[in-house]
């Protein structure tokens, strides 16, 4: 029979087993909507998957309680100090779990390493996080008072006094006292190992196994926080990737030409201005909805009206620190790690910056937030941008009337900045801006209360307060003398809340628009249903301006006014890279399985092609598995800007 202290232990994990299936009811429940494609028994089996990672989760949690409960003591005081141990860190845990039933529908993920890459975001937004979102400390109080509760405790005869305790079991023949002893510490060793890399195969078990169940949405049920959390923490261990045998087979399957373009005998010199929206997805527009429901009449009325509105747009990336090195480098996410934060940080890295920088531009990156505030700052500088204005920089920083209160700077009044600095900038310039109004908590300033159509999301005032202020800005800046010489690109950083079911898919979660608009000429010809993403902006402001990449610019984007193909996108969700054509759209999953599913404009089905086009399927295949190996590889090996070696 199993001595005392084990069996007492066996009984905790339970109760945390049991913890941990509430905690993914709760997920389920919140998120119902990205899982509703899934039959009964679809969810009920990745519940019974999710119980792998939930003991992998658990044993690394509580690794230190583990080794503590296998020392065969029974003192009063030493059982009550491994109590205080497992409820500290199992409501580490809980809480972390309980964070993801709402941060879940903001980045479509479980939480990864943000505590540690955005910690300090988080500490100075704490009460305000916790203002919005009080209800959630109900769950997380009646499950942490559940295992304070229910925790069991050795009978009281078992119990020995404080002053005679001893590293004995109670009633155990001392003869074969400490046999018994070795062989339960090498039995629990062994299983906790075995638990923590998920099994016995080949290689221990990571956040992308979740994903091998179909739908593949449901891997985001089968993961609990706390694996997700814990896997991410320090950098990633990449491993080289080998679908191709040589570099020649690679840049064939890249499908697009690496080569420098040619530049134009006369470069043109406008002023180039980015402006970066923080969650301002498609759906949220009336022009990409056939005017229904739309918050944005402004970013419409511009679109029909002298703007070249780009219909297939997609954003590579779910968090706004991915966002960042897309739009600047050419660099799309297609790491679980945000690049910003990643051990690559220092790779050689040619951003706009550098690239207009030595053809004179002025360059400058404007985000109303807290200096330092998703790394933005140090990527801008690392994309050769040669100024950031961040909250410290605007007039009165906290103190200024102007601030929100959680985040930084009101969009209104920093586009309006934003505005007087440009007039103060040296011409050719190349500036990109950051709003932050349209994010969590959604603020609007008082005296705009009520102006906004509430709509039927808290983000939906706030989308249209952003784009009241985007039309004030183009008020005001349509007086400047630098107005009529400047190209102007709106894109958002990444989807949010979501209440349009034809959105709330794989594809539809990553719809944002992109609104291309030059008030002083006609933009060159293009195809507004070409596919296009966060990656083509590099490649567009380089095409437009007709100045020469030189072997600076990374080959996963194209130039939107590029008419010698049908452009593409690509980003990484769930465990799997997908490729999105204007015919079809291609998954490349965990496992380097490849699935073809029919495109149409944010939607993807739940399953993919049972017979799917052979040939398709190999090509398409083979350019993201080109992709994937030259971002993956790239990164390792610091040679994104030339075809890594295969051997």
């Amino acid at each position: 029979m199993p001595s005392l202290p084990l069996r007492l232990l066996l009984r905790r994990f339970a109760l945390l087993l049991g913890v941990y299936v509430l905690l993914r009811a709760g997920f389920y429940a919140f998120n119902y909507d990205t899982f509703q494609e899934a039959s009964a028994g679809q969810v009920a089996l990745a519940f019974w998957h999710g119980f792998r990672f939930d003991i992998s989760a658990l044993l690394l949690l509580n690794l230190p309680f583990v080794v503590l409960s296998i020392i065969p003591a029974l003192g009063r005081r030493w059982q009550r100090l491994l109590w205080g141990i497992y409820l500290l860190l199992n409501a580490l845990g809980i809480a972390l779990n309980i964070v993801d039933w709402e941060y879940f529908k903001f980045i479509g993920r479980r939480t990864s390493n943000e505590l540690t890459t955005i910690g300090a975001d988080v500490q100075r937004q704490a009460g305000q996080l916790v203002g919005n979102y009080w209800f959630l400390v109900l769950p997380f109080v009646l499950l942490l008072a559940a295992l304070w509760y229910f925790y069991p405790m050795p009978e009281r005869w078992q119990l020995v006094s404080d002053a005679d305790e001893q590293p004995t079991l109670k009633r155990r023949p001392p003869g074969n006292r400490h046999w018994l002893l070795l062989i339960e510490a090498l039995l629990v060793g062994g299983f906790t190992v075995l638990g923590i890399r998920g099994g016995l195969q080949l290689k221990p078990l990571r956040t992308g196994a979740a994903f091998a169940q179909q739908p593949a949405t449901l891997g985001h049920l089968a993961l609990n926080s706390t694996f997700t959390f814990l896997k991410s923490l320090g950098y990633e261990n990449l491993e080289h990737r080998r679908y191709f045998a040589s570099e020649a087979d690679l840049r064939q399957a890249l499908a697009v030409d690496p080569a420098p373009m040619l530049p134009a005998p006369e470069p043109r010199r406008d002023n180039v201005v980015v402006l970066l929206l923080e969650s301002f997805a498609s759906e949220y527009t009336g022009v990409e909805n056939g005017g229904r429901g739309g918050y944005t009449p402004f970013f419409d009325s511009l679109a029909t009206h002298g703007g070249v509105l780009f219909q297939e747009h997609y954003a590579n990336g779910r968090r706004s620190i991915e966002a960042l090195p897309a739009v600047l480098a050419g660099l799309p996410p297609l790491l679980e790690s945000p690049f910003i934060t990643s051990n690559f940080q220092t790779n050689e890295l040619h951003g706009l910056g550098e690239i207009l920088g030595k053809q004179g531009y002025t360059t400058s990156v404007f985000h109303g937030a807290e200096n330092g505030s998703m790394g933005f700052n140090t990527f801008a500088g690392v994309a050769g941008i040669q100024r950031y204005y961040g909250l410290s920089e605007y007039p009165g920083s906290r103190q200024s009337p102007d601030y929100d209160g959680h985040w930084g700077i009101f969009d209104e009044p920093y586009l309006q900045y934003f505005s007087q600095q440009l007039s103060q900038q040296k011409q050719p310039f190349f500036s990109t801006l950051f709003t932050l109004s349209s994010h969590e908590p959604f603020t609007v300033p008082r005296q705009y209360s009520g102006r906004f159509p509430k709509g039927t999301l808290p983000i939906h005032a706030a989308i249209g307060y952003t784009d009241f202020a985007l039309r004030q800005f183009f008020a005001a800046a349509s007086q400047q003398p630098w107005y009529r010489n400047t190209l102007f690109i709106l894109l958002a950083d990444h989807t949010s809340q979501t209440d349009r079911r034809g959105y709330q898919n794989t594809l539809g979660s990553y719809k944002t628009p992109l609104l291309v608009f030059h008030p002083g000429q006609p933009l060159p010809a293009a195809n507004v249903h070409r596919i296009t993403q966060q990656a083509d902006v590099p490649a567009t402001v380089l095409d437009y301006l007709r100045v020469p990449a030189q072997g600076k610019l990374l080959p996963f984007g194209y130039s939107v006014f590029d008419t010698t193909n049908t452009g593409r996108a690509v980003f990484l969700s769930g465990g799997s890279w997908f490729l999105v054509h204007s015919d079809f759209v291609t998954e490349l999953t965990a496992d380097d399985q490849v699935r073809l599913f029919p495109y149409q404009t944010h939607r993807l089905p739940a399953m993919p092609l049972a017979n799917p086009d052979p040939q398709k399927l190999r090509q398409y295949g083979n350019e993201l598995k080109a992709c994937v190996q030259l971002y993956i590889n790239g990164l390792i090996d610091n040679r994104l800007y030339q075809h890594p070696k295969s051997s």
